[in-house]
């Protein structure tokens, strides 16, 4: 039907116009009580990429010969779903039942409910002939077929002939074996074999697929295509494809194999192209690789973004960070994730990365204190013991790793091929590197220590009611030192409960049990409030800001499906987490590509794959999901995990999903396999209690995170509270409630953005590589649902465009104009004149539908009309430009002749004028230059005359005058001789100018050195003076301080000589050199008188007396003369020293010699005369005492006379 043309390109066509009609009328008929399970779908233009190559010629597309023959061939990959129950990592079985029926399987996909609204639809019934046709068909062209053995292994092989419904074999082995008709496949030629893209494969079925991974595995090529999906399967080794060079191959588009740059590369462009945010989901069990294949897109999404510093470095040392505190060893993976992650990246409106934030999600706090045998708990409690200093291992009274019982509980303390030790100072270097400081890390450090030493405290049983008492000992007072509080407050509230009843406080004490799951609810609450405090202080790290554009690329790295021999409340949230992504990749891969074709009236035959949505149900239901259950049973005081069992029994036995099991079990059938969970410990790790005196104790702790921790516990406590009115106020938000609300944000998120989809493979269970297990490999294949996207993507039309963009994109190539400008018609115009098959398109109410391979022929067919106007442009855009530049040179050349005649005039004109005040200034010196020579000449005339006169005079002068000619002539033949020789002696004047110049380089040299040498003497010189000056003033200083000495010895001298009796004048008389010593005594004494009489007495001292005194003034008299003497001499010697420093034009290096000479001069000088000093005082000291006792001897004689 051909639409009448509308004015503009973009108008809305009749077939929309009824397409929206409708919908109008679905609306109205669509049921209120659909589930609310998911957001609103997004805008985008196309959610599936189309795949690089074309398909191969030999394609058929199933169903499109459905009117011919009305049935498709039995067994073939696209009719019928085998459910093979093979060995899997999941569920353990016998090999016995290794082939069941549909009908028996756990989880079969005619259980399904069929509606208008299912995505499953009926099959067509096989037909026998079609089979006989096919089986005749390999037969005689000896093709290769699948068949599957004994034990539910394929084989490829020969048919050789059939009898029957059973065929005989030939295997490439050489055996031959005789199978069922329906157990044979057909396989696919050699030429297909390891293609990159699984849609390329002819014929589409488990064991096609299976070989062409293989193939490629086998060749390190791990990245293999499936649509729209990148399956990655694990190396477990190091494969080199993810150097700079590869980076720069896919920035480039020079390599276009899949690749998760390549995956990376079309999110970004898509980003800036379209602008609209995009997601990376990376999904698969545990070890199939999650975290390198993150780790590897951020480093791609850095390189694009910037390179390795700044920002994009801090974004890749993230992943150190999270690492060390949230990876851990279990027996599956040496480095498993244990916390859900969703890392957001944003870019400036440049394309530069700008910033990132991090969510984190149920992190497994329970493997802190409880370790399964043959795992580990966090790297970092590891790596801390392993690469801390002495000084932090001081600090923190740090152990080995083995000493402590939360680590050493599961006898595994290393990893092979891992150093700890390296390990940690890599993470010091990322915490530094996002801008922790030394003092933050050493609070997680210390943190860390606290928790490792809660482990080891223990407990003693003291009665029969088994109540215990705190061991207090080291454990004891280390976790109190590091956490702040005193080890009396830490033993109280490990032993005892405080309950309130009223105003009453009941002190109640703990049994074992309680005791021990009160220390360790302690140490997990610390670990993950610690975890939740890291992240955040990364985030403030990367925060965008201002800098935020709304352009962002989603990583999510979230746990895989998990099933253990025993799986606990852990297990069951981490799969239903996967059973929310998986539904969120059935929606965006299967529901939401039907339901475009649905709604855009296109003939789309539907394609079978399993809906979960039943198993959602099971964990979302309310009031009766088992969730709801849950968190209804936790609230109940008396309930045990055996109520809870019976519960979940009684209430959901009616949902196909939950099958109870006997006692505390029970098992959910998930999209991946059927998992058996034991309800022990489900309330408890549900309700994730924290005593209120534990809360009270680090409330009340002097370490600021642990008060921290307690605020932020209060805070959200609050904010629950708050959000369930009828709640109590003790009751807090469950484990499962809180997730349930994390889960639902984190795929409301994801719905806004564009997805893209990395299934990781884990190849094989031992970790080791070059090992390819075939059973494990599609177990996981089928989980995720990658075989029915393969089909989806082959069967459907991955590339659909609006009617409008596909006329504005491609309407230009028509070689006609058309006449209506509707866009429908200018489609289906480019489709025609291109000759694009009718069965490789389909045309929509709103959108036209393509299959893979047709648009990249358009986009061809684009490039080389786009390349050819380019062409055609570019010769027009240089002939113009050569034509102007042609114009505009013969206009410069023009110009530049008159500038330069111009300039050329003016010049001459300039030389004529100056030629003329030249020649008018030099008139008169050329008139008195030729008067000058005519007087000249004149007087040269008048002298040759006269001396020609003479001659005739005087003839005998002729002989004389011959002989000065001659002479004359013999000076001629000189000069000529000289001017011969002149050209040697310029050579040689040139010789000796160079050996000058030599000579005065040589100088200059020597000069430059000498100059160096003067600048050394003036600066030893300064030295010089420097330390003259010093040495004058300490001889000043002693100088003065043996005239002060000098002056003391006179003072006591003359005191002494104050104390004694009067003498005679003529007797002894003082000194006058009786100063300036400190060892000076009296040096005499006047005569006493009588007492009553008026005259003295005359020669009252004896002799020897006056000898005495006289020889003391002598003693002190000389050593005054020595004294000045001396004192004259040193000043001399200084003075002589001084004059030659300051008349020499050069430093001297004896002067200071003879500076020290003269020093050591003055101090030995000095010290023999504070000698002397000291004798001489003794001398007199012994001498005035004698004297004392002769006066008294006197003064007794005479007062005996006088009686």
């Amino acid at each position: 039907m051909m639409l009448s043309p509308s004015p503009s390109s973009i108008a809305r066509s009749s077939l929309e116009e009824m397409l929206d009609s409708l919908r109008r009328r679905d609306e109205e008929e669509k049921p209120k009580d659909l589930p609310p399970a998911l957001p609103a779908r997004p805008t985008s233009r196309g959610r599936l990429p189309p795949a690089r190559r074309s398909l191969p010629k030999s394609f058929k597309v199933d169903g499109e010969n459905g009117n011919e023959m009305g049935h498709r061939r039995k067994g073939s990959f696209g009719n019928k779903k085998l459910m093979l129950d093979l060995e899997s990592p999941y569920v353990v079985i016998s090999e016995e039942n290794s082939v069941i029926s549909e009908e028996a399987s756990p989880c079969p996909v005619s259980s399904i409910p069929v509606d208008d609204d299912s995505s499953v639809a009926s099959v067509a019934p096989p037909s026998p002939e079609l089979e006989d046709d096919n089986v005749s068909y390999f037969i005689k062209k000896k093709l290769h077929v699948w068949c599957r053995q004994p034990r539910g292994k394929w084989g490829l092989g020969r048919i050789q002939s059939t009898s029957g419904e059973q065929a005989s074999v030939s295997l490439s082995n050489g055996n031959v074996m005789k199978v069922a008709r329906t157990d044979l496949l057909p396989a696919n030629p050699d030429i297909l074999e390891g293609v990159d893209d699984l849609i390329q494969l002819s014929y589409l079925n488990e064991p096609s697929v299976l070989h062409n991974l293989r193939c490629r595995y086998s060749q390190d090529m791990i990245y293999s295509k499936a649509g729209p999906i990148l399956i990655a399967l694990n190396p477990f080794k190091d494969v080199q494809i993810y150097g700079n060079d590869y980076v720069s191959a896919y920035r480039k588009k020079s390599l276009d194999s899949p690749h998760v740059f390549a995956m990376v590369d079309a999110a970004y462009n898509e980003m800036i192209g379209e602008e609209v945010n995009q997601s990376i989901i990376i999904s698969g069990e545990s070890g199939a690789g999650k975290t390198e294949t993150a780790k590897i897109a951020m480093q791609y999404l850095a390189a694009l973004g910037g390179g390795s510093c700044g920002i994009e470095n801090e974004v890749l040392q993230t992943n150190v960070i999270l690492e060390a505190f949230g990876n851990a060893k279990t027996f599956r993976n040496d480095n498993s994730s244990r916390f859900g992650k969703l890392i957001e990246i944003h870019f400036s409106t440049t394309g530069k990365m700008c910033g990132a934030k991090i969510q984190t999600f149920l992190l497994e706090k329970s493997r802190v204190v409880q370790l399964a045998n043959g795992e580990r708990s966090y790297h970092i409690f590891y790596q801390l013991c392993a690469g801390s200093s002495p000084h932090l291992k001081e600090r923190l009274n740090l152990r080995a790793a083995s000493e402590y019982k939360y680590l050493n509980q599961s006898d595994c303390m290393k990893i092979d091929g891992v150093d700890d030790a390296k390990k940690f100072h890599r993470l010091k270097k990322a915490l530094n590197v996002v801008q922790m400081c030394n003092e933050d890390q050493e609070r997680v450090f210390k943190m860390l220590a606290a928790i490792l030493w809660l482990g080891n405290i223990s407990f003693l049983v003291n009665d029969n009611e088994n109540h215990i008492e705190v061991v207090n000992d080291e454990a004891v007072t280390s976790a109190a030192s590091l956490m702040g509080c005193s080890s009396q407050g830490l033993m109280t509230v490990l032993s005892t409960h405080i309950i309130q009843a009223g105003k009453d406080t009941i002190t109640k004490t703990l049994t074992l049990r309680q005791a021990i799951d009160a220390r360790d609810a302690l140490a997990k609450f610390i670990y993950a409030s610690l975890f939740d405090w890291l992240v955040e202080q990364v985030n403030k790290s990367l925060e965008v800001g201002k800098r935020r554009t709304g352009r962002s690329i989603s990583i999510l790295d979230i746990y895989g499906f998990e099933s253990f021999q025993k799986n606990s409340f852990e297990q069951l949230c981490i799969n239903y987490a996967n059973e929310r992504l998986q539904q969120h990749f059935n929606r965006h891969l299967f529901k939401l590509e039907q339901q475009d074709y649905e709604i855009d009236g296109v003939d789309m035959t539907k394609v079978d794959f399993e809906d979960n949505q039943e198993c959602l149900d099971l964990f979302e239901k309310k009031p009766i999901g088992l969730l709801s259950l849950l968190d209804e049973e936790s609230n109940f005081p008396r309930a045990t995990d055996l109520t809870l069992a019976n519960k979940l029994r009684q209430h959901l036995q009616a949902n196909p999903r939950f099958k109870g099991e006997w006692g505390k079990g029970f098992s959910v059938c998930h999209y991946a396999g059927e998992v058996v969970y034991d309800t022990n410990g489900f309330l408890e790790k549900n309700r994730d209690p924290m005593p209120s005196d534990s809360i009270q104790l680090l409330s009340s702790s002097s370490c600021e995170l642990l008060r921290s921790f307690s605020k932020t516990l209060n805070r959200s406590q609050k904010q629950s509270n708050s959000q369930h009115i009828g709640a109590l106020d003790s009751q807090k938000q469950s484990v499962g409630t809180k997730f349930k609300g994390q889960l639902f944000r984190l795929m409301h998120q994801l719905e806004s953005t564009t997805p893209h989809f990395i299934r990781c493979i884990k190849p094989n269970a031992k970790q080791n590589p070059g090992i390819y297990d075939e059973d494990l490999v599609l177990q996981q294949l089928k989980c995720c649902g990658v075989l029915e996207v393969v089909r989806i993507s082959r069967a459907g039309y991955p590339t659909r465009m609006t009617h409008q963009d596909f006329a504005r994109r491609y309407g230009f190539l028509l070689y006609e104009a058309n006449t209506s400008q509707d866009p429908l018609s200018v489609s289906v115009a480019v489709l025609q004149q291109f000759n694009i098959p009718p069965e490789m398109y389909q045309v929509g109410f709103t959108k036209l539908y393509l299959r893979t391979g047709q648009v990249g022929a358009l986009e061809d067919k684009r490039k080389l009309v786009l390349q050819g106007v380019l062409g055609v442009q570019k010769w027009v855009r240089g002939h113009q430009a050569r034509s102007h530049y042609d114009k505009l040179k013969n206009g410069v050349t023009t110009l530049q002749s008159f500038v330069r005649g111009e300039i050329a005039r003016r010049k001459y004109g300039v030389m004529v004028k100056s030629s003329i005040t030249i020649s008018s200034e030099n008139i008169e010196e050329i008139e008195a230059i030729i008067l000058l020579q005519s007087v000249i000449r004149g007087w040269l005339v008048r002298r040759h005359n006269s001396s020609l006169c003479k001659f005739k005079i005087h003839p005998e002068n002729g002989k004389t005058r011959r002989r000065s000619r001659s002479k004359m002539s013999d000076d001629k033949d000189a000069s000529k001789d000289r001017s011969q020789n002149l050209p040697s002696a310029l050579a040689e004047l040139q010789r000796r100018v160079v050996k000058a110049e030599s000579t005065i380089e040589q100088k200059e040299e020597e000069n430059a050195e000498l100059r160096e040498q003067l600048k050394q003497f003036e600066k030893r010189w300064i030295e010089y003076e420097t330390r003259m000056k010093t040495m004058e003033e300490m001889w000043q200083r002693q100088m003065s301080s043996l005239q002060m000495s000098l002056a003391a010895a006179r003072s006591s001298l003359a005191s002494e000589n104050a104390n004694g009796q009067p003498s005679r004048h003529d007797v002894a008389s003082p000194s006058p050199f009786c100063y300036d010593s400190e060892d000076a005594t009296s040096m005499g004494s006047r005569t006493p008188r009588t007492p009553g009489c008026s005259t003295p007495l005359k020669y009252s001292s004896s002799l020897s007396e006056i000898k005495a005194m006289r020889d003391g003034n002598g003693s002190l008299g000389n050593l005054m003369k020595e004294f000045e003497q001396r004192s004259q001499t040193f000043d001399e010697d200084a003075r002589a020293l001084v004059e030659v420093r300051t008349t020499g034009h050069s430093v001297n290096p004896n002067s200071i010699d003879d500076l020290r000479k003269l020093k050591h001069r003055f101090e030995g000088w000095k010290k023999e005369y504070k000698m002397r000093l000291k004798e001489t005082k003794a001398r007199l000291k012994l001498r005035n005492s004698e004297m004392e006792k002769s006066r008294r001897r006197w003064w007794a004689k005479l007062s005996s006379r006088a009686q």
